[in-house]
């Protein structure tokens, strides 16, 4: 069954799906590390359990409620659920009198069963990310082929373009709630949960993405009038998802302080479920409030030209700390604390019982289990997806429009510069960044930089890559 799991991932590769094939690859190096910080508790098990701490210190932030069996064994400590994770008893230990273990060989073992069910859960999360997503983005394949059906019709395509465009314009910029910024917001906040990308903001957000630019009034793909915007969407939506499978080290932190936080009382776990879809719900919000500014600005260059025509312009100016990158950062800690949550409810039944202090009581379990499942439909289905194509009205390309041939080019064409000329990592590194264009290179308003050596990089379109 593990050969034909691999051979599956392989099959990717085979077929070009690259990005996500790189996405599982990254996944089973996180999975890797997990295990990896499994085996080094394993060998420093012994170390770990000779820190000592003073006793009367053990009595304190604890998850459970701690006993005293009788007056005999005042010192004899037992927690209402009937473990004792944080402190081992004394007899038995390097401790001496009046201090105990930081951490007992027991908890250090249900560590280990923690972490085994955390990268289960991050697996499961992951697929589910990927496969909502995916489905999403397949949805508006039959809009990209709308296009492309007409493309040798520039009459037909200019009046869809138009039909479009002023519907956008009516959505988003018509009516009195456009002129109060409460109210946009507002709108913006419910519109993420029923239609959070139409078929009027698919067509304008395209093409504003492939239309002409403020400097030179062409379009990014001048030689390409048949370029697929479905088929970078996918591409864009899976270099998104190799992002989100990993587990940086500041969330390592965010771990470690929850669980920390979980005290006898505090009913941590059931407020720290509302911190997803909290930001959740302001990331969705804040998606669908981006795209109000695009056609209230359109709004008023139509009212400055005289009624002439105009694309949406896209600008980082949008999005927070003019970063669309920043909105990614926040996706990734979303799914990752709600694949935490759900890990330490499975976690504790699982090896505790449904019935421990530690599970807490039923009116908090139901919400947190609710809002789990909303924040990971939610995220996967609407907010990644429409993160996706609004993302693409920064002010730069992403690397993605480039076809993963041509990116292995470049890459391979760095490799050869590298030897040719023996520069250094750092002057190699900027010269395929440069090049790929990802933050600094090829602009949407149509112009493009120097690497430096006399080159200029330019958008070479997909079907005229040579095979």
């Amino acid at each position: 069954m593990r050969n034909n799991g691999w051979e599956s991932v392989k099959s990717l590769k085979k077929q070009k799906q690259n990005a996500l094939f790189e996405a599982l690859q990254k996944l089973k190096d996180e999975l890797m590390l997990l295990g990896f910080i499994s085996l080094l508790l394993t060998v420093f098990q012994g170390s770990i359990s000779r820190i000592c701490i003073p006793t009367t210190a053990t009595g304190y932030m604890l998850p459970c409620k701690l006993e005293y069996t009788n007056e005999a064994s005042h010192n004899q400590k037992v927690s209402s659920g009937g473990r004792r994770l944080l402190a081992g008893s004394v007899e038995g230990t390097h401790c001496q009198r009046g201090f105990s273990p930081l951490l007992s060989l027991e908890a250090l073992h249900q560590l280990h069963i923690f972490i085994f069910v955390l990268a289960v859960v991050h697996v499961i999360f992951c697929a589910t990310t990927m496969v909502l997503g995916g489905i999403k983005i397949r949805e508006w394949k039959q809009w990209e082929d709308s296009v492309r059906q007409n493309i040798s019709k520039p009459e037909m395509v200019a009046s869809g373009h138009v039909h479009h465009h002023l519907e956008f314009l009516r959505e988003h910029a018509a009516g009195f709630w456009s002129k109060f910024g409460i109210l946009r917001w507002t709108v913006s906040f419910f519109k993420q949960f029923y239609d959070s990308v139409s078929r009027s903001d698919y067509f304008t957000l395209r093409r504003g993405f492939v239309m002409v630019g403020s400097l030179w009034r062409e379009t990014h793909c001048p030689r390409n009038k048949d370029f697929d915007f479905h088929k970078y969407m996918m591409r864009t939506l899976e270099d998104d998802f190799r992002k989100v499978v990993g587990i940086r080290w500041y969330l390592w932190l965010f771990v470690i302080v929850f669980l920390l936080l979980n005290v006898s009382g505090w009913h941590t776990y059931f407020w720290l479920s509302f911190l997803p879809l909290i930001l959740l719900l302001a990331v969705g919000a804040k998606l669908e409030h981006i795209m109000i500014q695009l056609a209230k600005d359109v709004q008023e260059q139509i009212n400055g030209t005289g009624g002439e025509f105009q694309p949406v312009k896209p600008s980082d100016d949008h999005f927070w700390f003019k970063s669309p990158s920043f909105v990614l950062y926040l996706i990734h800690f979303i799914l990752f604390q709600n694949a935490f949550e759900i890990a330490i409810f499975f976690w504790i039944w699982s090896t505790f019982g449904f019935h421990s202090c530690l599970m807490d009581k039923m009116a908090y379990i139901v919400p947190r289990l609710i809002i789990g499942l909303i924040v990971q439909v939610l995220c996967s289905y609407s907010t990644l997806p429409l993160y996706a194509l609004v993302s693409q009205m920064g002010s730069m390309f992403k690397a993605a429009i480039f076809h993963e041939r041509m990116r292995a080019g470049l890459y391979s064409w760095a490799a050869g510069v590298k030897k040719k000329a023996k520069l250094t990592e750092d002057s190699v590194t900027q010269k395929l960044e440069m090049a790929m264009g990802t933050w600094s290179t090829v602009r949407h308003d149509g112009a493009s930089t120097s690497d430096g050596t006399g080159t200029v990089i330019t958008l070479v379109p997909e079907m005229e890559m040579p095979t």
